[in-house]
Protein backbone atom coordinates (compact mmCIF):
# COMPACT_ATOMS: atom_id res chain seq x y z
CA UNK A 1 0.00 0.00 0.00
CA UNK A 2 1.30 3.46 -0.88
CA UNK A 3 1.61 6.10 1.82
CA UNK A 4 -1.70 7.61 2.82
CA UNK A 5 -2.45 10.86 4.60
CA UNK A 6 -5.25 10.67 7.16
CA UNK A 7 -7.25 12.89 9.50
CA UNK A 8 -9.31 11.57 12.40
CA UNK A 9 -12.27 13.71 13.40
CA UNK A 10 -13.03 12.42 16.89
CA UNK A 11 -9.79 10.63 17.75
CA UNK A 12 -10.42 10.35 21.51
CA UNK A 13 -13.68 8.41 21.25
CA UNK A 14 -13.88 4.63 20.91
CA UNK A 15 -13.87 4.70 17.09
CA UNK A 16 -10.96 7.13 17.02
CA UNK A 17 -8.94 5.06 19.49
CA UNK A 18 -9.62 1.92 17.44
CA UNK A 19 -8.62 3.75 14.25
CA UNK A 20 -5.27 4.69 15.72
CA UNK A 21 -4.82 1.08 16.85
CA UNK A 22 -5.42 -0.10 13.26
CA UNK A 23 -3.03 2.51 11.89
CA UNK A 24 -0.41 1.26 14.34
CA UNK A 25 -0.99 -2.36 13.32
CA UNK A 26 -0.65 -1.48 9.62
CA UNK A 27 2.66 0.33 9.86
CA UNK A 28 2.09 3.56 11.77
CA UNK A 29 4.32 6.41 10.67
CA UNK A 30 6.00 4.21 8.07
CA UNK A 31 2.79 4.10 6.01
CA UNK A 32 0.55 6.92 7.25
CA UNK A 33 0.91 10.67 7.56
CA UNK A 34 -1.52 11.90 10.21
CA UNK A 35 -2.57 15.40 9.26
CA UNK A 36 -5.00 16.24 12.08
CA UNK A 37 -6.58 14.76 15.18
CA UNK A 38 -9.60 16.29 16.88
CA UNK A 39 -11.14 15.66 20.29
CA UNK A 40 -13.20 17.43 22.88
CA UNK A 41 -12.48 17.39 26.61
CA UNK A 42 -9.91 14.61 26.98
CA UNK A 43 -6.91 16.85 26.41
CA UNK A 44 -4.37 14.46 27.90
CA UNK A 45 -5.34 11.65 25.53
CA UNK A 46 -5.56 13.97 22.50
CA UNK A 47 -2.06 15.31 23.16
CA UNK A 48 -0.68 11.82 23.75
CA UNK A 49 -2.19 10.60 20.47
CA UNK A 50 -0.89 13.60 18.52
CA UNK A 51 2.66 13.08 19.80
CA UNK A 52 2.54 9.33 19.17
CA UNK A 53 1.60 9.62 15.50
CA UNK A 54 3.32 12.95 14.78
CA UNK A 55 0.13 14.77 13.83
CA UNK A 56 0.53 18.16 12.19
CA UNK A 57 -2.53 19.63 13.95
CA UNK A 58 -4.43 18.84 17.15
CA UNK A 59 -7.87 20.38 17.72
CA UNK A 60 -10.11 20.50 20.76
CA UNK A 61 -13.73 21.28 19.95
CA UNK A 62 -13.98 23.07 23.31
CA UNK A 63 -12.64 26.62 22.98
CA UNK A 64 -12.20 26.76 26.75
CA UNK A 65 -9.59 23.97 26.58
CA UNK A 66 -7.42 25.61 23.90
CA UNK A 67 -4.80 26.96 26.30
CA UNK A 68 -4.56 23.63 28.11
CA UNK A 69 -3.94 21.80 24.82
CA UNK A 70 -1.43 24.41 23.71
CA UNK A 71 0.56 24.09 26.95
CA UNK A 72 0.43 20.29 26.84
CA UNK A 73 1.82 20.24 23.29
CA UNK A 74 4.35 23.06 23.77
CA UNK A 75 7.65 22.25 22.10
CA UNK A 76 6.24 19.33 20.10
CA UNK A 77 5.96 21.24 16.84
CA UNK A 78 2.28 20.25 16.59
CA UNK A 79 -0.06 23.11 15.72
CA UNK A 80 -3.08 23.66 17.97
CA UNK A 81 -6.59 24.97 17.26
CA UNK A 82 -10.01 24.88 18.87
CA UNK A 83 -13.75 25.30 18.38
CA UNK A 84 -15.71 25.18 15.15
CA UNK A 85 -12.98 27.09 13.31
CA UNK A 86 -10.44 24.50 14.46
CA UNK A 87 -12.63 21.63 13.27
CA UNK A 88 -13.00 23.39 9.93
CA UNK A 89 -9.22 23.78 9.71
CA UNK A 90 -8.76 20.06 10.40
CA UNK A 91 -11.32 19.13 7.73
CA UNK A 92 -9.64 21.41 5.19
CA UNK A 93 -6.21 19.83 5.57
CA UNK A 94 -5.12 17.82 2.55
CA UNK A 95 -5.74 14.32 3.92
CA UNK A 96 -6.55 11.53 1.46
CA UNK A 97 -8.76 9.76 4.01
CA UNK A 98 -10.87 11.19 6.82
CA UNK A 99 -12.38 9.20 9.69
CA UNK A 100 -15.66 10.95 10.57
CA UNK A 101 -16.20 9.90 14.18
CA UNK A 102 -17.36 13.09 15.92
CA UNK A 103 -20.57 12.27 17.76
CA UNK A 104 -23.72 14.26 17.04
CA UNK A 105 -24.50 17.22 14.80
CA UNK A 106 -21.12 18.74 15.74
CA UNK A 107 -19.59 16.29 13.27
CA UNK A 108 -21.79 17.29 10.35
CA UNK A 109 -20.10 20.52 9.16
CA UNK A 110 -16.46 19.30 9.21
CA UNK A 111 -17.36 15.98 7.60
CA UNK A 112 -19.34 17.75 4.89
CA UNK A 113 -16.36 20.06 4.26
CA UNK A 114 -13.97 17.12 3.95
CA UNK A 115 -16.34 15.41 1.50
CA UNK A 116 -16.67 18.54 -0.61
CA UNK A 117 -12.91 18.83 -1.07
CA UNK A 118 -12.75 15.22 -2.32
CA UNK A 119 -11.43 13.21 0.61
CA UNK A 120 -12.41 9.59 1.03
CA UNK A 121 -14.78 9.54 4.01
CA UNK A 122 -14.82 6.66 6.49
CA UNK A 123 -18.21 7.36 8.00
CA UNK A 124 -18.95 6.65 11.66
CA UNK A 125 -21.15 9.71 12.28
CA UNK A 126 -24.84 8.86 11.81
CA UNK A 127 -26.08 12.46 11.61
CA UNK A 128 -24.40 12.96 8.22
CA UNK A 129 -26.88 10.57 6.62
CA UNK A 130 -29.81 10.44 9.07
CA UNK A 131 -30.12 14.22 9.36
CA UNK A 132 -28.61 15.44 6.09
CA UNK A 133 -28.60 12.43 3.76
CA UNK A 134 -29.30 14.06 0.37
CA UNK A 135 -26.99 17.01 1.09
CA UNK A 136 -24.18 14.75 2.24
CA UNK A 137 -24.45 12.22 -0.59
CA UNK A 138 -24.43 15.08 -3.10
CA UNK A 139 -21.34 16.61 -1.44
CA UNK A 140 -19.50 13.28 -1.77
CA UNK A 141 -20.54 13.05 -5.42
CA UNK A 142 -19.33 16.58 -6.19
CA UNK A 143 -16.06 16.07 -4.35
CA UNK A 144 -15.32 12.80 -6.13
CA UNK A 145 -14.12 10.88 -3.06
CA UNK A 146 -15.37 7.55 -1.80
CA UNK A 147 -17.88 7.10 1.01
CA UNK A 148 -17.02 3.99 3.04
CA UNK A 149 -19.22 3.12 6.03
CA UNK A 150 -17.55 2.08 9.27
CA UNK A 151 -20.60 1.06 11.28
CA UNK A 152 -20.39 -2.74 11.38
CA UNK A 153 -23.79 -3.35 9.77
CA UNK A 154 -23.25 -0.89 6.93
CA UNK A 155 -19.70 -2.08 6.43
CA UNK A 156 -21.08 -5.61 6.03
CA UNK A 157 -23.49 -4.41 3.34
CA UNK A 158 -20.71 -2.43 1.64
CA UNK A 159 -18.57 -5.56 1.56
CA UNK A 160 -21.30 -7.84 0.18
CA UNK A 161 -23.10 -5.48 -2.21
CA UNK A 162 -21.04 -6.13 -5.33
CA UNK A 163 -20.66 -2.95 -7.37
CA UNK A 164 -21.29 -4.67 -10.69
CA UNK A 165 -24.43 -6.33 -9.27
CA UNK A 166 -26.25 -3.27 -7.93
CA UNK A 167 -28.88 -3.71 -10.63
CA UNK A 168 -29.70 -7.09 -9.07
CA UNK A 169 -30.14 -5.79 -5.49
CA UNK A 170 -33.40 -7.06 -4.04
CA UNK A 171 -33.09 -6.42 -0.30
CA UNK A 172 -30.75 -5.24 2.42
CA UNK A 173 -31.03 -7.21 5.66
CA UNK A 174 -29.75 -5.41 8.75
CA UNK A 175 -29.13 -7.61 11.76
CA UNK A 176 -29.98 -6.51 15.29
CA UNK A 177 -28.96 -8.15 18.55
CA UNK A 178 -32.40 -7.53 20.03
CA UNK A 179 -30.88 -5.93 23.12
CA UNK A 180 -31.76 -6.82 26.71
CA UNK A 181 -35.54 -6.83 26.11
CA UNK A 182 -35.68 -9.18 23.14
CA UNK A 183 -37.95 -11.62 25.00
CA UNK A 184 -39.73 -9.17 27.30
CA UNK A 185 -43.42 -8.37 27.01
CA UNK A 186 -44.50 -4.80 26.32
CA UNK A 187 -46.05 -4.71 29.80
CA UNK A 188 -42.70 -5.58 31.40
CA UNK A 189 -40.86 -3.06 29.19
CA UNK A 190 -43.11 -0.26 30.44
CA UNK A 191 -41.39 -0.30 33.82
CA UNK A 192 -37.72 -0.80 32.96
CA UNK A 193 -35.07 1.36 34.60
CA UNK A 194 -32.06 3.05 33.08
CA UNK A 195 -29.77 0.43 34.63
CA UNK A 196 -31.80 -2.42 33.15
CA UNK A 197 -31.86 -0.77 29.73
CA UNK A 198 -28.10 -0.22 29.62
CA UNK A 199 -27.27 -3.90 30.31
CA UNK A 200 -26.58 -5.21 26.79
CA UNK A 201 -26.38 -9.01 26.64
CA UNK A 202 -23.39 -9.14 24.25
CA UNK A 203 -21.07 -6.25 25.05
CA UNK A 204 -20.43 -3.18 27.17
CA UNK A 205 -21.15 0.15 25.48
CA UNK A 206 -21.79 3.75 26.45
CA UNK A 207 -25.14 4.73 27.96
CA UNK A 208 -26.55 6.34 24.80
CA UNK A 209 -25.71 3.41 22.52
CA UNK A 210 -26.83 0.84 25.07
CA UNK A 211 -30.26 2.39 25.52
CA UNK A 212 -30.54 2.97 21.79
CA UNK A 213 -29.93 -0.74 21.33
CA UNK A 214 -32.51 -1.62 24.00
CA UNK A 215 -35.17 0.53 22.29
CA UNK A 216 -33.92 -0.41 18.78
CA UNK A 217 -33.70 3.28 17.90
CA UNK A 218 -30.09 2.63 16.90
CA UNK A 219 -31.29 0.08 14.36
CA UNK A 220 -34.04 2.42 13.17
CA UNK A 221 -31.50 5.13 12.41
CA UNK A 222 -29.31 2.55 10.65
CA UNK A 223 -32.25 1.83 8.35
CA UNK A 224 -32.33 5.48 7.28
CA UNK A 225 -28.55 5.49 6.82
CA UNK A 226 -28.79 2.39 4.61
CA UNK A 227 -31.37 4.06 2.41
CA UNK A 228 -28.96 6.90 1.61
CA UNK A 229 -25.76 4.86 1.52
CA UNK A 230 -27.03 2.29 -0.93
CA UNK A 231 -29.75 4.21 -2.81
CA UNK A 232 -32.32 1.70 -1.55
CA UNK A 233 -36.06 2.06 -1.26
CA UNK A 234 -37.73 1.71 2.16
CA UNK A 235 -39.28 -1.55 0.97
CA UNK A 236 -35.82 -3.01 0.26
CA UNK A 237 -34.59 -2.54 3.82
CA UNK A 238 -35.34 -5.30 6.33
CA UNK A 239 -34.33 -5.94 9.93
CA UNK A 240 -33.83 -9.37 11.45
CA UNK A 241 -32.98 -10.08 15.09
CA UNK A 242 -29.79 -12.12 15.44
CA UNK A 243 -28.86 -12.53 19.13
CA UNK A 244 -25.31 -13.81 18.58
CA UNK A 245 -24.23 -10.67 16.64
CA UNK A 246 -21.97 -12.76 14.38
CA UNK A 247 -23.69 -12.08 11.04
CA UNK A 248 -23.28 -8.32 10.75
CA UNK A 249 -25.72 -7.86 7.84
CA UNK A 250 -26.73 -9.43 4.53
CA UNK A 251 -27.59 -8.53 0.95
CA UNK A 252 -30.23 -10.40 -1.03
CA UNK A 253 -30.17 -10.52 -4.84
CA UNK A 254 -32.89 -11.07 -7.42
CA UNK A 255 -31.67 -14.61 -8.15
CA UNK A 256 -32.42 -15.64 -4.56
CA UNK A 257 -28.79 -15.51 -3.40
CA UNK A 258 -28.01 -13.95 -0.03
CA UNK A 259 -24.46 -12.84 0.80
CA UNK A 260 -23.53 -12.25 4.43
CA UNK A 261 -20.49 -10.82 6.21
CA UNK A 262 -19.59 -12.56 9.46
CA UNK A 263 -17.02 -11.88 12.13
CA UNK A 264 -16.33 -11.47 15.81
CA UNK A 265 -17.80 -8.11 16.91
CA UNK A 266 -14.77 -5.79 16.66
CA UNK A 267 -14.93 -2.34 15.06
CA UNK A 268 -11.30 -2.62 13.98
CA UNK A 269 -12.29 -4.99 11.17
CA UNK A 270 -14.60 -2.44 9.55
CA UNK A 271 -12.11 0.37 10.20
CA UNK A 272 -9.27 -1.60 8.64
CA UNK A 273 -11.35 -2.38 5.57
CA UNK A 274 -12.26 1.29 5.17
CA UNK A 275 -8.64 2.38 5.62
CA UNK A 276 -7.14 0.06 2.99
CA UNK A 277 -10.13 -0.38 0.65
CA UNK A 278 -10.30 -2.09 -1.81
CA UNK A 279 -7.48 -4.19 -0.35
CA UNK A 280 -7.68 -6.20 2.85
CA UNK A 281 -4.82 -6.05 5.33
CA UNK A 282 -3.95 -8.43 8.17
CA UNK A 283 -5.30 -7.37 11.57
CA UNK A 284 -4.77 -8.72 15.05
CA UNK A 285 -8.43 -9.40 15.88
CA UNK A 286 -10.12 -12.56 17.15
CA UNK A 287 -11.17 -15.17 14.60
CA UNK A 288 -14.51 -16.95 14.49
CA UNK A 289 -14.64 -20.48 15.86
CA UNK A 290 -17.75 -21.90 14.22
CA UNK A 291 -17.65 -25.13 16.19
CA UNK A 292 -17.58 -23.17 19.41
CA UNK A 293 -20.44 -20.90 18.30
CA UNK A 294 -22.50 -23.95 17.42
CA UNK A 295 -25.60 -22.16 16.13
CA UNK A 296 -26.84 -18.89 14.67
CA UNK A 297 -30.42 -17.80 15.42
CA UNK A 298 -32.67 -15.36 13.59
CA UNK A 299 -36.14 -14.03 14.33
CA UNK A 300 -38.45 -11.28 13.13
CA UNK A 301 -38.50 -8.07 15.18
CA UNK A 302 -41.71 -7.10 16.96
CA UNK A 303 -42.59 -3.58 15.83
CA UNK A 304 -45.28 -3.29 18.49
CA UNK A 305 -42.70 -3.68 21.25
CA UNK A 306 -40.06 -1.80 19.25
CA UNK A 307 -41.95 0.98 17.41
CA UNK A 308 -38.72 2.74 16.45
CA UNK A 309 -38.50 0.48 13.39
CA UNK A 310 -41.96 1.59 12.22
CA UNK A 311 -40.98 5.23 12.77
CA UNK A 312 -37.89 4.76 10.60
CA UNK A 313 -40.05 3.50 7.75
CA UNK A 314 -42.35 6.47 8.24
CA UNK A 315 -39.38 8.85 8.09
CA UNK A 316 -38.04 7.19 4.93
CA UNK A 317 -41.41 7.40 3.17
CA UNK A 318 -41.98 11.03 4.16
CA UNK A 319 -38.45 12.05 3.24
CA UNK A 320 -37.29 15.62 3.62
CA UNK A 321 -36.05 16.38 7.12
CA UNK A 322 -37.98 13.65 8.91
CA UNK A 323 -34.78 11.72 9.63
CA UNK A 324 -33.27 14.81 11.24
CA UNK A 325 -36.42 15.37 13.28
CA UNK A 326 -36.57 11.74 14.37
CA UNK A 327 -32.93 11.78 15.48
CA UNK A 328 -33.18 15.06 17.39
CA UNK A 329 -36.44 14.10 19.09
CA UNK A 330 -35.00 10.71 20.08
CA UNK A 331 -31.95 12.32 21.68
CA UNK A 332 -34.21 14.69 23.62
CA UNK A 333 -36.44 11.81 24.75
CA UNK A 334 -33.39 9.76 25.72
CA UNK A 335 -32.17 12.56 28.00
CA UNK A 336 -35.62 12.77 29.61
CA UNK A 337 -35.67 9.00 30.21
CA UNK A 338 -32.20 9.03 31.78
CA UNK A 339 -33.27 11.91 34.04
CA UNK A 340 -36.38 9.98 35.13
CA UNK A 341 -38.88 12.39 33.55
CA UNK A 342 -40.45 9.85 31.18
CA UNK A 343 -40.73 6.08 30.96
CA UNK A 344 -38.88 3.84 28.54
CA UNK A 345 -41.76 3.26 26.11
CA UNK A 346 -42.70 6.93 26.12
CA UNK A 347 -39.54 7.75 24.17
CA UNK A 348 -41.12 6.43 20.96
CA UNK A 349 -44.36 8.30 21.69
CA UNK A 350 -42.45 11.58 21.99
CA UNK A 351 -40.53 10.95 18.78
CA UNK A 352 -43.66 10.11 16.80
CA UNK A 353 -45.49 13.17 18.10
CA UNK A 354 -42.60 15.45 17.07
CA UNK A 355 -42.37 13.82 13.64
CA UNK A 356 -46.09 14.28 13.05
CA UNK A 357 -46.12 17.92 14.13
CA UNK A 358 -43.11 18.80 11.97
CA UNK A 359 -43.97 16.64 8.96
CA UNK A 360 -44.55 19.65 6.71
CA UNK A 361 -41.05 21.16 7.08
CA UNK A 362 -39.52 21.66 3.64
CA UNK A 363 -36.52 19.56 2.55
CA UNK A 364 -33.11 21.00 3.39
CA UNK A 365 -31.48 23.27 0.83
CA UNK A 366 -28.44 23.87 3.06
CA UNK A 367 -26.77 22.68 6.23
CA UNK A 368 -28.35 25.64 8.02
CA UNK A 369 -31.77 24.14 7.28
CA UNK A 370 -30.66 20.91 8.92
CA UNK A 371 -29.47 22.71 12.05
CA UNK A 372 -32.71 24.71 12.21
CA UNK A 373 -34.83 21.54 11.96
CA UNK A 374 -32.69 19.87 14.63
CA UNK A 375 -33.30 22.78 17.03
CA UNK A 376 -37.04 22.85 16.29
CA UNK A 377 -37.38 19.08 16.79
CA UNK A 378 -35.65 19.26 20.15
CA UNK A 379 -37.88 22.16 21.23
CA UNK A 380 -40.99 20.31 20.10
CA UNK A 381 -39.99 17.08 21.83
CA UNK A 382 -39.24 18.99 25.04
CA UNK A 383 -42.70 20.57 24.85
CA UNK A 384 -44.35 17.16 24.59
CA UNK A 385 -42.24 15.83 27.47
CA UNK A 386 -43.23 18.77 29.67
CA UNK A 387 -46.89 18.02 28.96
CA UNK A 388 -46.74 14.42 30.17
Amino acid sequence: MTRKSVTILGSTGSIGVSTLDVIGQLGGRERFDVMALTGNGNIALLAEQAKLVGAKLAVTADDRRYQELKVTLAGSGIAVASGTSGLAEAAAMDADWVMAAIVGTAGLAPTLAAAERGADIALANKECLVSAGPLFVEAVRRGGGKLIPVDSEHSAIFQTLEEHQRHALERIILTASGGPFRTWSREDMANVTVETARAHPNWSMGLKISIGSASMFNKALEMIEAQHLFAATPEQIEVVVHPQSIVHSMVGYTDGSVLAQLGVPDMRTAIGYALTYPARSPLNVDRLDFAKIGRLDFEAPDEERFPALRLARLAMHRGGLQGCIMNAAEETAFEAFVEGRIRFLQMADIVEAAMDRLSSISPAASIEDVFAADVEARRTAAEFIAGL
